[in-house]
């Protein structure tokens, strides 16, 4: 035990010199006395404890002591901030209390180690509560009231990647409900035999018959009952930086203009990573030769130069009546005068182009004269569209002119157009409305998700059409789907102005949804920079204080700056699934703030093209800067603002506010340097993908980092089910009822969470056994 405490006494004098030293740094920045004033505590107790006086250990008790009041006063009742801050102080104070009365032989042995099964005792009670979900919100009293919904199982089609072409992704399915989802069982398992990343795709399901996509754009026709393959199409697609197939377009020609061989009859329409517009019968998986040449059109065309991997199409296709409406992603961040994002319908049957909406020159309509080209640089549409067929208009939500960060030479459509909400007349392609998110976007707010449409009460008995629209920045912009104009108000806010690059023309307000809530955008400070050891903690503040940091939209420079939230979200591209009954949308947030630096040109060195297409660096060639950016994270690679660092949150349409949120799950498969703890923490992490929404009153999703599929009560978010997968998902859950079985089934596809190295290839469905 004498060994012990000698050690225990050389280890608390580093640990002391380490706070001393770094806490004095603080506090020169302007930043909190505490760490300076603890590592001197601790100092002194060390050479206490050297030289045997148990003295030592009151002092590190002391600390411990006071460290509770300082706690409290910094972060309240929060528990992860108490927890990082308490926990580390209340354990050396009980090896302190333990090891003493071994150094000195005055010491009270039993007040000591009574005092130290004392600290035990309260670290034990401490760490079991990191187990309880901390930060839910709960319904409150002004909370529209939940109505169970009158199911119909009735089978009906998935064939949109939104389930509908209005994004709700909500089946009116009862048959799998809140008191019986407990239940569910693995019903079937389809190995896609690729495993090239993580699998974002949302697969459809028409009749009997499922149809999924691999991140290369292989196909497969599933039985809907087995999973068994009835037939596989391979399009022999290849990109050399990224691999996504989010999802399918499905087009059913009108019975009478259907032809005799039947072939070709019902159509499966896909996009490729290299480009390439295909169609090929649902039944069989042959091309459908009357397609533009033997089923393909190149969306080259009309584009001019586009090198290899600049340009293609990451998320599903819109059908809207008889046309495919697609837009296309760029590689962010390379160059200027990329690819253009022109957005264009073809012919469902012929594949020849309809219209085009080129919003650098609305002159073009169809292809560009000879000779020219699509606009280049202009802002696209990566994500999916939606449609109103009543009302004939498409809503395409946009993204940037790239580069994202750097705005001063981009040409004036731009600013028209960044991060901007627009209404096209699916008849003629040409605008009718727009909407914009944010003004001179340099922080990569793209619009990322498919809008979702929904009918709500305007109060006189009647209805309005309204559209929800989510955003990077966590704002939700609820809109007349008719006009465009807001249903929630919306308020210009004044914003930082200095900082960013010299030649930049920051707008001097951004438009704040301020009628609706704002999920996952709290402000952060040298008090919620937080850490699971005091010295992690140290490092994020002295960090915080030698960044810039001015709030929402701080610019970007050439001195290191946080974006909260970051470029991932905010809400990122799963969209939202939508209670229709209940007007309550669901949706899952990413709480991690970016750091992000302008690099002068001739200090940057330049690694050519990005092999993951979002890397921590970036040349944005044609500018006079390239860039950096990354993840704010310790030097454990956990991030350095306080958990939740995701949320699975519902929101009621009716009252605007927040029904409940909960964080989104645990951090049972993640721990400090990559290594798995094993600890199902439900710290709440990022997630991506999104939910999927019943009339059994259950919302599944399945993004987590932890490598489950849940099932929440759509009414105050309690888990009723969880499922381990193989490996995590990035896809979104849906829904189906067999027309054989009558079963009800759900649906994902498991190819690897976000961010994680654990890769596979399933496509796993779950039902209730028969008699559940």
């Amino acid at each position: 035990m004498k060994f012990l405490a000698i050690l225990f006494s050389i280890v608390l004098a580093f640990i002391g010199l380490g706070l001393a030293g770094a806490g004095a740094l603080l506090l020169s920045l302007g930043g909190s006395p505490y760490y300076a004033i603890v590592g001197l505590a601790y100092l002194v107790a060390a050479l206490l404890l050297w030289r045997r006086k148990a003295s030592g250990g009151l002092i590190v008790l002391l600390v411990a002591v006071f460290t509770l009041p300082w706690a409290l006063w910094e972060s309240g009742l929060n528990f992860w901030a108490l927890f990082a801050r308490v926990m580390s102080p209340l354990a050396l104070a009980g090896f302190a209390l333990l090891f003493a009365p071994s150094l000195s032989p005055n010491a009270n042995r039993r007040i000591f180690h009574g005092g130290a099964l004392l600290a035990a005792v309260l670290f034990a009670a401490g760490f079991s509560l990191t187990f309880t979900p901390h930060g839910v919100v709960s319904p409150s009293a002004d909370i529209s009231a939940y109505k169970a919904a009158k199911g119909d199982n009735t089978p009906s089609d998935w064939t949109s990647y939104g389930r509908s072409t209005a994004g709700d992704r909500y089946s009116a399915f009862d048959q799998i409900n809140r008191g019986n989802v407990s239940r569910l069982n693995l019903a079937w398992t389809y190995r896609t035999g690729k495993s090239e990343g993580a699998d974002q795709n949302t697969p459809l399901q028409i009749g009997d018959t499922v149809y999924t996509c691999t991140p290369t754009d292989v196909i497969a026709a599933l039985d809907a009952d087995t999973g068994k393959p009835r037939w596989t199409f391979d399009p022999k697609a290849t990109a050399p930086y990224w691999q996504r197939c989010r999802g399918l377009g499905y087009y059913k020609i009108p019975k009478e203009a259907q032809s005799a061989d039947g072939l070709c009859n019902e159509r499966l329409v896909q996009t490729t990573i290299d480009a390439r517009l295909l169609e090929i019968d649902s039944k069989t998986g042959a091309p459908c030769k009357d397609f533009g040449d033997n089923g393909t059109v190149q969306l080259s065309q009309g584009m001019g130069e586009v090198k290899a991997g600049y340009y293609f199409q990451t998320s599903a296709p819109l059908i809207a009546r008889n046309l495919i409406v697609i837009g296309g992603w760029v590689v962010d961040n390379q160059e200027t005068g990329e690819p253009s994002g022109v957005i264009r319908a073809f012919n469902v049957i012929t594949g020849e182009l309809e219209w085009a909406w080129d919003l650098g020159n609305p002159e073009i309509t169809k292809l560009p004269p000879a000779g020219q080209t699509y606009t280049r640089a202009t802002p696209n549409m990566w994500t999916t569209a939606a449609f109103d067929d009543k009302l004939g208009l498409i809503y395409a939500p946009l993204g940037n002119t790239t580069p994202d960060y750097y705005g001063a030479n981009r040409p004036a459509f731009a600013d028209q157009y960044n991060a901007t909400l627009v209404a096209l007349d699916v008849t003629t392609g040409r605008e009718r409305w727009k909407f914009q998110t944010v003004h001179h976007d340099i922080w990569d707010y793209d619009l990322p998700s498919q809008p979702a449409l929904i009918d709500l009460p305007d109060g006189n008995g009647a209805t309005v059409p309204a559209l929800l629209q989510t955003t990077k920045h966590g704002q939700l912009f609820l809109l007349n789907r008719q006009t465009g104009t807001p249903l929630a108000e919306v308020q210009e806010k004044p914003v930082p102005q200095q900082g960013g690059a010299p030649e930049e023309k920051l707008s001097p307000t951004q438009p704040y949804s301020v009628g609706m809530p704002t999920v996952g955008a709290e402000h952060v400070s040298e008090q919620t920079a937080w850490g699971l050891t005091m010295f992690d903690q140290l490092a994020c503040r002295i960090a915080f204080r030698n960044m810039r940091y001015d709030g929402d939209f701080t610019p970007i420079g050439t001195q290191q700056a946080i974006q909260q939230p970051g470029n991932l979200g905010g809400l990122n591209w799963g969209s939202v699934s939508v209670d229709l009954p209940n007007n309550r949308v669901f949706m899952n947030d990413i709480r991690v703030p970016s750091l992000f630096a302008l690099v002068l040109r001739k200090d940057y060195v330049d690694f050519a093209l990005t092999t993951t297409a979002h890397g921590p660096s970036a040349p944005q060639r044609g500018t006079p800067y390239g860039m950096t950016t990354e993840m704010w994270t310790s030097r454990l690679r956990v991030p350095c603002t306080q958990p939740p660092f995701g949320t699975v949150t519902a929101i009621d349409l009716n009252t605007r506010k927040i029904a409940w949120q909960v964080p989104a799950g645990t951090a049972e498969e993640l721990g400090p340097f990559k290594f798995k703890t094993n600890l199902p923490m439900p710290m709440g992490l990022p997630s991506y993908a999104g939910t999927s929404a019943t009339a059994g009153g259950v919302v599944f999703f399945a993004g987590f980092q932890d490598y489950y599929i849940r099932a929440y009560d759509a009414e105050n978010g309690t888990e009723l089910w969880k499922y381990p997968l193989p490996v995590g998902s990035s896809a979104t859950p849906m829904t189906y009822i067999s027309p054989k079985t009558g079963k009800q089934y759900v649906l994902i596809s498991v190819g690897g969470a976000p961010y994680s190295k654990d890769t596979s290839d399933y496509v796993l469905a779950f039902s209730l056994k028969d008699g559940d």
